[in-house]
């Protein structure tokens, strides 16, 4: 046979062995530039979703910690939680607004939420702790400019051991606002 040494047969034509290796370096390299490229991609969209979720995160402190760090969150989305202060929420209806102050660890917040809607459960109760979390802007006047308002409930447990006292559930006989 006068064919080229390692020569392979392919249907009848023959393949020269250097061509064979040609064609398999050429393929290997396309798929070389194929996972290139789905890398590149891939990280090209893990940068995008960082960067357009970084202004949309929201912090969640307590009200003393908001305080004290209020350089690192004034002006940016933040949730604060506290206690409800008694005798400071007050209901305007021109415009429709509350403004009360929440509390922890000593620390107080004044709060203006410009909605009319708040939960049933947001009320000041006298002899009742009222968690409060609030979203929305601190500014640097040390105010809060709140736009959702969530009240907690008191546990159940909380409430049957009132219930055996006699008391009623906080929001079942007061007036609205």
């Amino acid at each position: 046979m006068d064919q080229e040494p390692h020569a392979q047969e392919d249907h009848g034509v023959v393949v020269p062995r250097r061509r064979r290796e040609r064609a398999a370096a050429a393929a290997g390299g396309g798929s070389v530039l194929l996972l290139v490229g789905l890398v590149m991609a891939a990280v090209a969209i893990v940068s995008v979703v960082l960067v357009t979720m970084k202004d949309k995160t929201i912090y969640s402190k307590p009200v003393d910690v908001l305080l004290q760090e209020k350089g690192k969150f004034a002006n940016r989305p933040v949730r604060v939680e506290g206690n409800l202060v008694h005798g400071s929420l007050v209901h305007h209806d021109k415009p429709c607004e509350y403004d009360f102050t929440i509390e922890k660890n000593g620390k107080s917040l004044p709060v203006k939420y410009a909605d009319c809607v708040v939960p049933d459960t947001f009320r000041d109760v006298q002899g009742m702790d009222v968690g409060v979390t609030v979203e929305g802007e601190l500014h640097a006047d040390n105010t809060f400019e709140a736009t959702s308002v969530l009240a907690k409930c008191p546990s159940k447990y909380e409430m049957k051991k009132r219930a055996a006292q006699g008391e009623k559930m906080p929001t079942g006989d007061i007036p609205p606002y």
